[in-house]
């Protein structure tokens, strides 16, 4: 999938008064381009005793990048009152929302943290996780990294049951049917399996009862979820960066459709919901772009898979230039793995501000600032007079894409070639990415050339669709936003929620 045009001698890429046009459509209505996972989820039980909310905030500070808009924590004291559950949480960044002590406050444990980013249900404090929930049998804590895609089918069934739900999010729907399957279940991880019978969709849980931390994953695996030990206390969480900011001990994957629970007695395992491991189908963009490049994933490293794909590009799509550059931060392992596999050097083209998370207040629209040069800007000492290939881990709406090809431009860059870490997005998805709707993909519809026209650069390329298995080592994944073959029955109504993004 490679596009390449040679510009007449002295030749602009683009018209001035056709960006200018296209710009002001772009202020005009201005969806922030790149995708964004939905959560990271965090569970810790000490069987010492000690107190874990102080380790779970740390372990949440070690996933900010799954989710940047509300956070929280929920805790009890296993040899307290049982069902007592102290929790916080609120909008905005993890020290954000916990300060002024609120940390000293939440005394036990056992408890579970959450960051969120919505791709479905409102962004408010009352869709924050973790949920707390009391019921018959006690309390259950839960947070959620994933999305349901029959969600508004079991919504409407438990509401005409007389359930009366305090959010809009899918997890509440989850808390639930692990309640109600509990009071006829010998304990809570039985609860939770036969929950996972009528739910469907992707889901990495962590569930805290009175006296018991549980995992679970959705059999096909579509979300990670890894254990954990230090000292004696035991770990549930998104990905090992956050084992590893502890210094806790890495011990395994939570396999594709399997229940742990963690109680006094150690670990136990049911994987009576496990399903072939060629039904699988992990998200590929935790590879490519959601998960730290420090962590692994199934056993894959998410570093060394985004090098193989840099390698991939090389070898699939190769130009002639003077420098391979990343588009911050995940296209930065890729660049290098190009420059590696090309022997063309690797260097730095933009500055990134620390400051700006994926979602930021933007000021009115008839402000002219560019929200793109908000957050990065080029080092034009790095690109001037050479002919730059610039590495970035997608496109989704070309509204981002464009902009930064013109300012590697406007800082001297002769040349411009886009080479792209995913195969072009010509499907949505229903499973926790926020892939939005095909009439808002730039892929849709057009051809490479025809994208490459419309974000001005010299030459385009993307990911080979087969490449994507031999870049995580052989695991399956799901590929239905690029093919729209997805691993199970997609909804016939959009159960994603509104895009801000």
């Amino acid at each position: 999938m490679l596009s390449v045009r040679r510009p007449a001698a002295g030749e602009k890429n683009r018209e001035d008064s056709e960006f200018m046009r296209e710009e002001e459509i772009h202020q005009q209505c201005e969806p922030e381009e790149g995708l964004h996972e939905e959560c990271g989820v965090f569970g810790m039980y000490d069987l010492d005793g000690k107190d874990v909310a102080a380790p779970i905030y740390y372990g949440l500070f070690a996933l900010q990048h799954r989710g940047q808009e509300s956070c929280g924590i929920a805790v009890s004291d296993t040899n307290g009152p049982k069902g007592k559950v102290i929790s916080h949480k609120g909008m905005g960044l993890v020290n954000e929302v916990f300060v002024d002590g609120t940390l000293e406050a939440l005394k036990g444990d056992i408890g579970v943290g959450h960051v969120r980013y919505s791709t479905a249900g409102a962004s408010t404090r009352e869709n924050a996780q973790p949920l707390v929930l009391n019921y018959v049998k006690g309390t259950l804590g839960l947070a959620h990294n994933g999305n349901l895609i029959n969600a508004n089918e079991l919504r409407h069934e438990l509401e005409y049951s007389g359930a009366i739900f305090q959010t809009t999010i899918d997890t509440e729907v989850i808390a639930y049917h692990i309640a109600r399957e509990r009071i006829g279940s010998r304990n809570v991880e039985e609860a939770v399996l036969k929950a996972m019978k009528k739910i469907k969709g992707a889901y990495s849980l962590v569930v805290m009862s009175p006296r018991k931390l549980i995992g679970a994953r959705d059999p096909f695996g579509f979300k990670p979820l890894c254990i954990g030990k230090r000292d004696n206390a035991w770990i549930i969480t998104s990905e090992t960066c956050a084992l590893e900011t502890l210094g806790a001990e890495y011990v395994r994957d939570v396999e594709p459709g399997e229940v742990v629970a963690i109680t006094r007695d150690g670990i136990s395992s049911d994987k009576s919901m496990c399903i072939p491991k060629e039904q699988h189908a992990r998200c590929i963009f935790e590879y490519i772009y959601f998960a730290r490049p420090d962590s692994h994933i199934d056993g894959v490293s998410v570093y060394g898979s985004r090098i193989k794909a840099g390698r991939f590009l090389a070898m699939d799509s190769p130009v002639e230039a003077d420098l391979v550059v990343g588009v911050p931060e995940s296209g930065n392992a890729a660049a290098l793995g190009y420059s590696l596999q090309s022997g063309i050097p690797y260097g730095s083209a933009f500055v990134k501000n620390s400051y700006v998370g994926r979602t930021f207040i933007k000021p009115k629209q008839s402000n002219r600032e560019s929200s793109v040069k908000i957050k990065l800007n080029v080092l034009r000492e790095a690109v001037a007079g050479k002919r730059v290939i610039m590495i970035d881990d997608s496109i989704v709406r070309g509204t981002t894409s464009d902009r930064i090809v013109k300012m590697l431009r406007d800082a001297g860059a002769t040349e411009v070639h886009m080479r792209v870490s995913s195969p072009p997005f010509l499907w949505p998805c229903y499973f926790g990415t926020d892939v939005p709707a095909r009439d808002q993909l730039i892929a849709c519809n057009r051809s490479v050339e025809e994208i490459r026209q419309i974000i001005g650069a010299d030459s385009l390329g993307y990911l080979r669709l087969e490449r994507l298995r031999e870049m995580v080592n052989g695991l399956e994944i799901c590929t239905g936003c690029f093919t729209g073959k997805y691993p199970m029955e997609p909804p016939t109504e959009d159960i994603r929620g509104d895009y801000d993004a």
